[in-house]
């Protein structure tokens, strides 16, 4: 069987899957959560992985497949030395839906995926039906004098830190989280939890971060490269809805998107929607019961109309 017809068969599963696809000169993983109708594409953050979808394909309960990709540098997807970048991850997705045999599709990206996301949409728009952009796509701009690389050392110094670090176990892994803001305790359960069990592989003893280091680090300071995002939202002619999480990292955090950055989006990118979910941080936006849910309501309906759309 060729590889183009093994991808077709993992798209017609009946149950959760993983397999790989090839990216542009990589190979990416992926996840696959079955449902009716066209696939939903998924982009995940600039740590994370495709496990960061769970919650939301589990309340997508079948209404609609979900697909979702490790990045490179991320997950179980190849890790070269390099190239990395917005426009680079875009072309490893593109890549992987020609593969699969995808059309048009509902394109969904949480925090950096939205930034992918948009670049996809530029570089080859006859792949997306619409965009779901969740707490990512634009930032405000950085202040004068203060450059990317030393704002991922400060916002981010933890994460980075913990990239570095190696756990006992998985459990370890799982307390240290537990412990810390940005997963409340109310919103805490397995979807949080395998999100963490994936982001580390190692033996025991010895497990480590999957994300790739130099490819965080590459990766965000293309996050404020303000005249290349705008011009790539300007350049939009699909549905694009903005999903924004009340607060940031923490409960205690003012939101990344707030309302000055949706307005600044509206001065270019007139069409857009834009709603807050109440009540969620940046993570449990994606992987708290109540962001979940309410995102893959808005996938649904979202979808629902892209499709409507494309039938005229």
């Amino acid at each position: 069987m060729s590889r183009a017809a093994q991808l077709q068969v993992a798209l017609k599963v009946t149950r959760e899957a993983r397999g790989r696809v090839p990216g542009d000169g990589i190979e990416l993983n992926f996840g696959y959560w079955p449902g009716r109708g066209a696939p939903v594409v998924a982009l995940h953050g600039l740590t994370a992985s495709y496990v960061n979808f769970i919650g939301i394909a589990e309340r997508l309960a079948g209404r609609r497949p979900l697909l979702a990709f490790d990045l490179r540098g991320r997950g179980d997807s190849d890790k070269p030395p390099g190239p990395y970048g917005l426009a680079q991850h875009a072309r490893d997705v593109a890549v992987a839906m020609k593969e699969m045999g995808l059309g048009p599709s509902v394109i969904v990206g949480h925090s950096m995926g939205g930034f992918i996301a948009t670049a996809l949409a530029a570089q080859n728009p006859e792949l997306v039906a619409g965009l779901i952009l969740i707490d990512g796509g634009y930032l405000l701009d950085m202040p004068a004098g203060v450059d990317p690389e030393q704002a991922l050392d400060t916002v981010l110094a933890q994460r980075i830190t913990q990239l570095q670090e190696t756990y006992p176990s998985r459990e370890v892994y799982r307390e240290f989280w537990r412990q810390r803001p940005n997963f409340p305790a109310a919103d805490w359960g397995p979807w949080t939890e395998a999100f963490l069990d994936y982001e580390v592989a190692g033996e025991d003893g010895v497990l480590r971060p999957k994300a790739s280091e130099a490819a965080v680090r590459f990766d965000v300071a293309e996050s404020f490269k303000t005249a290349e995002i705008t011009a790539r939202l300007e350049s939009l002619r699909v549905p694009v809805m903005l999903l924004r999480a009340e607060t940031g990292f923490a409960l205690d955090r003012p939101p990344l998107i707030p309302d000055a950055a949706v307005e600044q989006m509206r001065s270019f990118l007139p069409q857009i929607e834009d709603e807050m979910i109440p009540g969620t941080t940046h993570y449990t936006i994606v992987l708290g019961e109540r962001g979940a849910s309410r995102v893959a309501d808005v996938i649904e309906e979202f979808s629902q109309r892209c499709q409507a759309t494309q039938s005229v």
